[in-house]
């Protein structure tokens, strides 16, 4: 996803957003993201003894950055009155604006310990070491010439294009079953690694339900979305990681729980969190289903598994940095299929083949 070029500005009329009252202290702000098809990241603000505490900040561009700024000033506050951030996961269309917010208002930043350690490393790693992460795993899936070829010229010219962006450093941490620091209202993190390894929902204890629980609304950022699925990669490549199982069990985790709405960082919101959650992993059931027959009928690459997967557009209209996503996200399934003893390696060859077990 590309963002505008830093020295233009932002359309004034199209920045001008205002904020959408969800009632109890909540409202939502929809901060649009350049050039790409969710539109917006809705950002929440939660109202708070010591000033509002925002979930997630935003693409870090000048028109969102307006936008932001506006639906703050709809509802009779400002940037610069901003108590806190609860940064959901570490993606640009969530912590992208949290550099600005904090230079703006002292802020305090918020995010889990795992997505955290991603933010130092993108700060501090060379940057030619993303591309020859990348090309390496392209070699290792059984890419062809110029899948890698494609891919460093995408990544050439977007270092020519525009300087090294640098992440916001969080100053505090998220951890699952303790209470954000949100002033006078009762807000529990929920770690739901899948999305990425630090992913957190945060789960607003507005009531008292039928058993005694805590219940209320989750803020679910984008580990439960309405009516599509969040991406789901290889971490890291350990034989350990195993994300897609990760992401399976989170969405367990919150099927259980006492939720009465959900409010998703894209799309709307809805109310039956459990019913989604059934949709979600039916849909990877029958995604690993799919992949386990093409592996009884062959023995595939990582990339002629990619290459055979669907996707929301056809495998030749994706660009290399979208093939690299789902090379990431069809890696991911094969690993979880290789965890239940369903798939693996069918020969040591370079590239390995694997086949279904």
């Amino acid at each position: 996803m590309a963002a505008t070029e830093p020295d233009k500005a932002p359309d004034k009329a199209s920045s001008t957003v205002s904020a959408t009252d969800l009632g109890g202290g909540v409202w939502t702000i929809p901060v649009p993201i350049p050039d790409n098809p969710l539109g917006n990241t809705l950002v929440y603000v939660l109202e708070s003894e010591r000033g509002p505490v925002l979930v997630d900040a935003g693409w870090d561009d000048p028109a969102s950055l307006a936008a932001l700024t506006s639906g703050l000033e709809s509802i009779g506050t400002a940037i610069t009155d901003v108590h806190g951030v609860l940064v959901t996961h570490n993606h640009p269309d969530h912590h992208g604006l949290s550099q600005a917010i904090v230079d703006a208002s002292g802020a305090w930043l918020a995010m889990h310990e795992a997505d955290a350690a991603h933010v130092h490393l993108f700060n501090t790693a060379p940057r030619s070491q993303w591309l020859e992460h990348h090309l390496a795993i392209l070699q290792a899936a059984g890419a062809p010439q110029s899948a890698l070829d494609d891919l460093t010229g995408l990544r050439t010219a977007s270092i020519a294009r525009k300087p090294r962006m640098r992440l916001a450093t969080p100053d505090r941490t998220l951890v699952h079953g303790e209470l954000a620091d949100v002033a006078g209202r009762d807000v529990r993190i929920v770690w739901t690694p899948g999305h990425t390894p630090g992913h957190v929902c945060l789960h607003l204890e507005e009531a008292i339900g039928p058993a005694g629980e805590r219940a209320g609304r989750l803020l679910s950022g984008d580990h439960l979305l309405p009516d599509i699925t969040p991406h789901i990669g290889l971490y890291e490549d350990t034989e350990e990681s195993d994300p897609l199982g990760d992401f399976l069990a989170s969405l367990a985790k919150v099927a259980s729980m006492p939720v009465t709405g959900v409010l998703p960082a894209h799309k709307h919101l809805f109310t039956d969190a459990a019913a989604r959650v059934d949709e979600i992993t039916a849909f990877h059931e029958t995604r690993l289903a799919n992949l386990r027959a093409r592996l009884v009928a062959a023995p595939l690459t990582l990339w002629e598994i990619a290459v055979g997967m669907d996707w929301n557009r056809p495998w030749e209209q994706l660009n290399a940095q979208n093939r690299q996503i789902a090379l990431s996200e069809a890696a991911a399934h094969l690993r979880h299929l290789i965890k239940r003893g369903q798939a693996g390696a069918a020969t040591l060859d370079d590239p390995i083949r694997y086949t279904a077990s």
